[in-house]
């Protein structure tokens, strides 16, 4: 009779953690971003029907990379689980910290289960609140642990490189187009040198708006409103400036007529 093949629990872990984040890098990368007035998504996903960024509830979105049949099914039950909360109790008691915990403990579970394959997916769970200091993001890898992130976050893909361009250049008090091409700069930089220039057609981007007057919170950017917020703002035309200065040096000086 063969000996069984014995690996380490420590030797397994790292495996299953090893094989989930290459499932992870291999899909495109995603990254949050608060602004002055919310929190903003932008994914680089070309697809109109498969969506990375979505609602959960009134005022939390959900975004994720990886395996889409994967997260899609955690989004389905993260929805499931806020709308039965809300209609138990009270839609107030719907919470992002509660359903980031949700999570962290199917990932967890999953990932320590020998009996499947842990999940190729890197999760993102947000929640505006009435300002800013109330805003919360969380983070939550593969294995199921939380991490509690403000200001921006870049998952999937080449996200240590795109992190590290955004916490030198973010602001938390960046109006909405700001934000949008700062994030769709960061989601352009490529590891080889080579950075690229996403359109509008190549994004998904979603809001938080925490000013808008309805109850629910989210609201998807498309079409022409996401190529005017991605456009720099231009200066004024060189005829109209020259047309102000001649104007300015051949206007009459005070007293010059008698």
């Amino acid at each position: 009779m063969s000996t069984p093949f014995y690996v380490s629990p420590q030797q397994a872990m790292a495996d299953r953690a090893e094989y989930a984040r290459k499932g992870i890098a291999r899909g495109r990368s995603l990254v949050v971003l608060q602004y002055a007035d919310g929190i903003v998504f932008v994914a680089e996903n070309p697809s109109r029907a498969l969506h990375k960024v979505s609602e959960i509830y009134d005022r939390i979105a959900f975004a994720a990379t990886g395996k889409y049949n994967e997260y899609e099914n955690l989004r389905i039950g993260g929805t499931r689980y806020a709308d039965l909360r809300g209609y138990t109790f009270d839609r107030q008691d719907v919470k992002a910290r509660g359903l980031a915990n949700l999570y962290a403990q199917t990932l967890g579970n999953i990932f320590s289960s020998g009996a499947e394959k842990p999940y190729e997916v890197e999760l993102l769970v947000a929640e505006v609140g009435e300002t800013p200091a109330d805003d919360e993001i969380y983070r939550l890898p593969h294995d199921g642990s939380i991490i509690d992130e403000h200001g921006s976050v870049a998952v999937g893909g080449n996200s240590d490189q795109i992190g590290s361009y955004l916490d030198q250049r973010h602001r938390d008090d960046m109006g909405l187009g700001e934000a949008l091409r700062l994030a769709v700069e960061s989601l352009g930089r490529d590891p080889g040198g080579s950075d690229r220039e996403l359109t509008a057609d190549q994004l998904e981007v979603a809001l938080l708006d925490r000013n808008r007057p309805q109850q629910r919170k989210f609201k998807r950017v498309l079409g022409q409103q996401l190529a005017r917020l991605l456009e720099t703002e231009a200066a004024p035309p060189a005829a109209e400036t020259e047309e102000q200065e001649e104007g300015t040096e051949s206007a009459p000086e005070s007293g010059s007529e008698d």
